[in-house]
């Protein structure tokens, strides 16, 4: 689908599940497939599948399954003879996709009529790397460009004059040396009034000799440089070669994370405010990335969609979740998903064919029709469900969403993703890609990916490999209703072979989709460290005013007992209001991790606090330039006290 100046508005079809809800009975004949995709034919003269080392070995027969599958959907939706609902997705005016980028980068005072007022987003901006700033250059002179053409009204900032106001002032945010710069230089932690503070490594200005100082191999993935920067300075070396290989399972990269002595940072470990800044980075990097990789990067809008608003099968997830949350409070997994999933596990996960050979046509369609109606009142007989069944069904659920668990917004740009150079930056592209999925899609892939390889460890009984799974999963999450489902049979093998191995890299690479780059947390904490500056300054006057009464307040107390905050040098008071032992002063040294710390706590044990046990409560990072974090039992104290010098240390239970 390309987008056109104009406005126009592409119809795509849903289908209610009520009727003909299974997929089709298996014994397929190869070549049974009948719309273009014939996968007993010779690929189209002039095909050129050259396009990732991770498509090599990609034939027609290694693409049976993709075509079975994709065959028993159609025959499926070419049952059902009952209404289709409309989802049409827009294709904007000119101008209105970097508008709407900006809105979603948290940059929309760049523009329109609140552009003078851009101070707030002055600090966001100097945390940006060269790619970043290049990037929102680019859609905020669209925009620009746009609305002159269109005679606004309003005041329309030239784009060079955004970036220059950082660095010109006397209280430079950046280096100061060039508009795209951030200091990695010797004196790279130095603030604004001089003083030294926290090291943050945003790898700017510098990342070619970074990149050469850091020691690292093909399948280290570098999370302390930005992806778009690495990128663009690998482009053209030798370095950045596309690294060539089969698509066995075994062929796949053993990519890994280096390990980091501040700790790795998971999904769910910051507070919202803080994931609400990852998120404008995230797009802003994917967006940098593919601009330097010279891949398109559009996110498409629905903008009218009928949709059921109560049910199982075709339900909006947040409607969803909203219902089911009445019966389980905290819920962040449908119920009917999760309980599709322990049922297809209840049996044994090394069926021969399991997900490959569909259940009964006929029989998954009355069970879809029984399972709305007594679901929800606990009156559904599961003992009726065989596995092939509950398999069909669980990937019906998939299907039948009113917008695809990857987002209408970023479909296209997962599909995308088979168009990048190199695996490392396909499994990069993947990683950002997650980071800005909405929580509920998020959560709901990440169980669907942990399900999915529990049925790869059993390949050995079941025939299921990460390729064989993968050709079956990928047209229950990338044929959404129709997308692509017009392009001419080359491009629609393409296609096919691309989102077939952007699932197994979905499948294969899930415990890296889901760690935040170390780059994008520092430049959260560099945002908030600078946001505090800019308070302090604003407060400066009261905080004078009441600072004779403070140190008075702080001597009376120093008299009377010793102040319990004034700790030593080097030592770190840790706060556990869930555990017998409260508070306690920890020294740090070199060794010393966070679980070492919670070990400590959970062996001072007393009979009037509940027992907690290891698992279940975490050390935290707490204020400082963070606004909350869940650290990993490997995260060295002394780096991230150096790190963070002003934080508070809390221990007590992640929440669900």
């Amino acid at each position: 689908m390309s987008w056109r100046s104009g406005s126009r508005a592409v119809v795509l079809t849903a289908y209610h599940p009520s009727s003909g809800a299974g997929d089709a009975p298996g014994g397929r004949r190869s070549g049974q497939y009948t719309m273009n995709h014939d996968h007993s034919k010779k690929i189209p003269d002039g095909a050129s599948f050259d396009r990732s080392g991770s498509q090599d070995s990609l034939d027609e027969l290694s693409m049976d399954d993709y075509w079975k599958e994709l065959e028993n959907i159609h025959e499926t939706r070419g049952n059902n003879h009952e209404e289709r609902v409309a989802l049409v997705v827009k294709e904007p005016d000119e101008g209105e996709l970097e508008e709407e980028w900006l809105k979603e980068a948290g940059l929309s005072n760049l523009f329109g009529e609140s552009s003078g007022d851009s101070l707030e987003s002055m600090v966001f901006l100097s945390t940006l790397t060269r790619t970043q700033k290049a990037a929102v250059e680019k859609r905020v002179e669209t925009v620009t460009q746009t609305m002159r053409k269109r005679n606004k009204q309003h005041q329309i900032p030239d784009v060079r004059d955004i970036f220059r106001l950082q660095n010109d002032s006397k209280g430079k945010v950046c280096d100061g040396s060039e508009p795209s710069t951030v200091r990695t230089s010797e004196n790279k932690n130095e603030t604004h009034d001089g003083t030294k503070g926290p090291n943050f490594s945003l790898g700017t200005d510098e990342p070619k000799s970074l990149l050469e100082d850091m020691p690292s191999s093909d399948t280290d993935i570098n999370l302390e440089i930005s992806f778009a920067e690495q990128a663009a300075n690998l482009k053209d070396s030798s370095v950045g070669k596309m690294y060539k290989g089969g698509g066995g399972d075994t062929l796949l990269p053993n990519f890994r994370l280096p390990k980091d002595k501040t700790g790795t940072t998971k999904i769910g470990d910051l507070a919202p405010q803080d994931m609400k800044k990852v998120y404008s980075l995230a797009l802003i990097e994917l967006t940098a990335l593919y601009d330097i990789l010279g891949t398109e990067f559009k996110q498409q809008k629905a903008v009218k969609i009928k949709t059921k608003d109560s049910g199982l099968f075709g339900v909006p997830l947040s409607l969803l979740l909203e219902q089911d949350q009445k019966k389980v409070p905290g819920t962040k997994i449908p119920l009917i998903f999760q309980k599709l999933i322990a049922q297809i596990e209840e049996t044994t996960l090394e069926t021969e064919g399991l997900l490959r050979i569909p259940g009964v046509a006929t029989r998954v369609k009355g069970l879809c029709q029984e399972l709305e109606a007594k679901f929800y009142e606990g009156t559904f007989n599961w003992e009726n469900v065989k596995q092939h069944d509950a398999a069909s069904l669980l990937k019906l659920f998939i299907r039948e969403l009113p917008q695809p668990l990857l987002t209408v917004e970023y479909l296209k740009a997962f599909q995308d993703v088979q168009n990048l150079p190199t695996r490392k930056q396909q499994l990069q592209a993947l990683n950002l890609l997650v980071i800005l999925l909405p929580e509920a899609n998020r959560d709901t892939l990440k169980v669907l990916l942990e399900f999915l390889q529990r049925v790869i460890d059993h390949r050995d009984k079941n025939k299921m490999t990460l390729k064989n799974v993968a050709m079956v999963m990928a047209p229950n999450l990338f044929t959404f209703h129709g997308f692509g489902s017009k392009t001419i049979e080359q491009r629609e093998f393409v296609m096919a072979a691309g989102t077939a191995n952007v699932m197994r890299f979905m499948i294969q690479y899930q415990k890296l989709l889901w760690t935040i780059p170390k780059f994008i947390v520092n430049q959260v904490r560099k945002q908030n460290t600078e946001s505090q500056k800019k308070e302090k300054k604003d407060k400066a006057m009261k905080k004078l005013l009441k600072k004779m009464a403070y140190d008075r307040e702080k001597h009376e107390k120093q008299e009377k007992t010793p102040n319990d905050t004034d700790v030593p040098q080097g030592v770190i008071r840790v706060q556990a209001p869930h555990l017998s032992k409260v508070s306690m002063a920890i020294q740090l040294t070199e060794e010393l991790k966070a679980g070492d710390i919670v070990a400590r706590f959970l062996s001072q044990k007393s009979g009037n606090v509940q027992t907690l046990k290891k698992e279940e409560v975490f050390l935290y990072e707490i204020g400082g330039n963070i606004g909350e974090r869940c650290l990993d039992d490997d995260t060295y104290m002394k780096d991230l006290y150096q790190l963070n010098p002003n934080a508070e240390w809390v221990i007590k239970p992640k929440q669900s």
